[in-house]
């Protein structure tokens, strides 16, 4: 069963909510909460089965949102320090004074038991960062490989990013919640060249991004092999089709292509 990372619950997240919570408390908040929030990426990206870079990246910030005389505010910082939590609870009681000239439909918050020390972990078997760098590189290597054995395949470019996300939550009606998220977005994408009119076209995995671990990339959860191996003759088709002609037409749209309007909607 995994864990949330030592290193995560080992940051000052208490002293950190009783600092901010109380200064809004002090200043008549009716509702307030502080949430401490870090964020890992690692992001591998191969050309033609080389690797082309390999970049790592960790963020982390804390965020207080206050309701002070019905109207929301809210601050955000960097330094994870009660003195900065203080004074984020300040701004945030400052903001919401500012808004509230404007504020004409005062915020009543619905009543809600609280959660004390509830733990949330995302469903995943191996956590991508304890995979080594040069098992994930070999992969991927592989993955480009057979894809540009194929006939009419002339490049691949392929990817991962990985994600984890922890969040350490707590209010005034006395809810404290703890979470870790891991995410997973590998993606092969392969260009064919038509060399007679110079034209080119590409293919790539329909893998959606998953909030899974490592084994999202090792095991049945996806058939990697099969995408693979279709992907090169349906890439020869493509390059081969003619232009669409104007008209009415029914489209059967993949998911993929519809994430970001469903994102945005």
């Amino acid at each position: 069963m995994q864990q949330i990372d030592p290193s995560f619950t080992a940051l000052p997240l208490r002293e950190l909510a009783d600092a901010a919570l109380s200064r809004a408390r002090e200043l008549g908040c009716t509702h307030a909460d502080l949430r401490v929030e870090r964020l890992r990426t690692q992001n591998i990206s191969l050309r033609d089965a080389r690797l082309e870079s390999a970049t790592d990246g960790e963020d982390a910030g804390l965020a207080v949102r206050v309701v002070h005389e019905g109207t929301w505010g809210f601050a955000a910082g960097m330094a994870l320090t009660t003195d900065e939590a203080d004074r984020l609870a300040e701004q945030a009681v400052a903001v919401a004074r500012v808004s509230a000239a404007i504020n004409t439909d005062p915020v009543e918050m619905a009543p809600e038991p609280a959660y004390p020390d509830g733990t949330y972990i995302s469903s995943y078997e191996i956590d991508p960062f304890t995979v080594p760098d040069p098992d994930k590189i070999a992969l991927l290597v592989d993955w480009s490989e057979r894809l540009m054995s194929a006939d009419g395949v002339e490049h691949v470019q392929s990817m991962v990013l990985l994600a984890k996300d922890q969040k350490f939550y707590a209010d005034l009606s006395g809810t404290s919640t703890i979470q870790q998220r891991v995410r997973v977005h590998p993606q092969l994408t392969a260009v064919a060249v038509d060399r007679s009119s110079g034209a080119f076209e590409t293919m790539r995995t329909l893998a959606a991004p998953a909030a899974r671990g490592w084994e999202y990339l090792t095991r049945d959860l996806w058939d990697w092999s099969g995408e693979l191996a279709e992907i090169p003759e349906l890439l020869r088709e493509k390059i081969k089709a003619p232009s669409v002609q104007a008209g009415r037409y029914d489209l059967i749209v993949d998911p993929s292509n519809l994430f970001l309007t469903i994102h945005e909607s």
